[in-house]
């Protein structure tokens, strides 16, 4: 038996397993012919990964993406059998368990189809490669005038069984950004790679460029498999995309907690560490038991704000290690218990995770992340609860 870190009754995460499919669903929709791959890396971004890989399956996903090694070997222990791409890893990782386990691997250079082919005579069995092109973004991913010998290697290995070249990927760097001309210049990169990649005798199945934003806004960087991520737990990588494409996308994290102490405060009191906010008034005060080492972001102290009652209580002075405090008014008859929703899908009232990042200055995307192991997750999953 697992022991909860924080009593769920005291602060938990919600996880609406029926959201979650209702965005994949909406989205699958908007790619029209192409297979869609959810990414579930990063803990599901902060959803939980085997929870959210097993309802993406249920849901008829035929790929689930993660960044590392270690995210697809605990999908595998885990019992999923289906497609699996990692992307990301040291240069001293040994590529055979993830071979032996057929999770296809991303590829950028010469040296990683060595590894590849390593691992493949180890484990006797051909290795599934997507070989990944930098058109842009400058992180991972062949530089373009190494595209030619990235190919050449995976054509020989290919030649002699080693591996299969599954797929010639990349990765936006503005897809979000409505018109930034970024976006062409990275097609038209990826329309030359793959043509170098044909004229070196590869054929590859796959082709895949658009991440969520890319599948909300571009048809042109569809292709053969578009993955999504954030969009998928209903969070938009930029504000209005959703309702560019014609999308609704609904949240599927809701993070609550229960007050765990009240208390009135005379004017002039100061409230938390370096008292950056003092009283104006007398009022009263609430805590709430969740604090940066829980994925609170400690610069949303004075910004931000949590649901409470019928209305919302603002975030007073700052965030600290493990609660932070709430300002409920003077006139509040709250005790200790009482629930506040610091965010949600919003249909209450309550603030959503985009809001959060607009007063954190981050994106949506950190909010939800980093929401900590040790916050309790509950599933809501067809009416029911675990």
């Amino acid at each position: 038996m697992v022991t909860e870190l924080i009593d769920p009754g005291t602060a938990r995460a919600d996880i609406d397993l029926d959201a979650f499919r209702a965005n994949i669903a909406a989205l699958r929709g908007v790619v029209g012919e192409a297979t869609l791959m959810v990414v579930v890396k990063a803990d599901a971004y902060g959803h939980g990964m085997l929870r959210c890989a097993a309802a993406a399956r249920a849901a008829g996903v035929e790929w689930l993406g993660v960044a590392t090694p270690g995210e697809a070997i605990a999908l595998r222990e885990a019992g999923d059998d289906g497609r699996v791409l990692a992307w990301l890893y040291g240069v001293n990782e040994d590529l055979t368990p993830l071979v032996a386990a057929d999770v296809d691997v991303s590829l950028q250079s010469p040296d990683q189809v060595s590894r590849a082919v390593a691992a493949a005579a180890v484990t006797e069995r051909r290795a599934r490669v997507h070989l990944k092109v930098d058109t842009g973004l400058s992180r991972n991913g062949a530089e373009p005038a190494g595209w030619g010998e990235l190919f050449a290697a995976a054509a020989e290995a290919e030649q002699v069984g080693a591996l299969e070249v599954v797929a010639v990927w990349s990765h936006l760097a503005a897809a979000d950004e409505p018109g930034h001309p970024s976006v062409e210049v990275q097609v038209a990169a990826f329309e030359r790679a793959c043509a170098e990649a044909r004229a070196a005798g590869l054929r590859p199945q796959l082709r895949h460029l658009a991440n969520s934003a890319g599948a909300l806004l571009l048809p042109q960087a569809r292709y053969d498999l578009v993955r999504v991520g954030i969009a998928a737990y209903g969070v938009e990588p930029a504000p209005g995309l959703a309702a560019l494409a014609g999308v609704e996308l609904r949240p599927v994290m809701t993070l609550r907690a229960t007050l765990a102490n009240v208390k009135p405060i005379p004017a002039g009191a100061g409230v938390s560490y370096g008292w950056v906010w003092t009283a104006p008034g007398r009022t009263t005060v609430g805590l709430v038991p969740l604090g940066y080492a829980d994925g609170i972001p400690r610069h949303a102290g004075n910004r931000a704000e949590v649901a409470f009652g019928a209305g919302r209580a603002p975030v007073r002075g700052r965030i600290c290690m493990d609660q932070l405090v709430v300002e409920l008014g003077p006139d509040a008859d709250a005790e200790p218990g009482a629930e506040v929703v610091l965010f949600g899908p919003g249909d209450a009232g309550e603030p959503t995770a985009a809001e959060w990042a607009v007063w954190c200055d981050t994106i949506g995307y950190e909010i939800v992340t980093r929401i900590g192991a040790r916050v309790p997750r509950r599933y809501l999953d067809q009416g029911s609860v675990s």
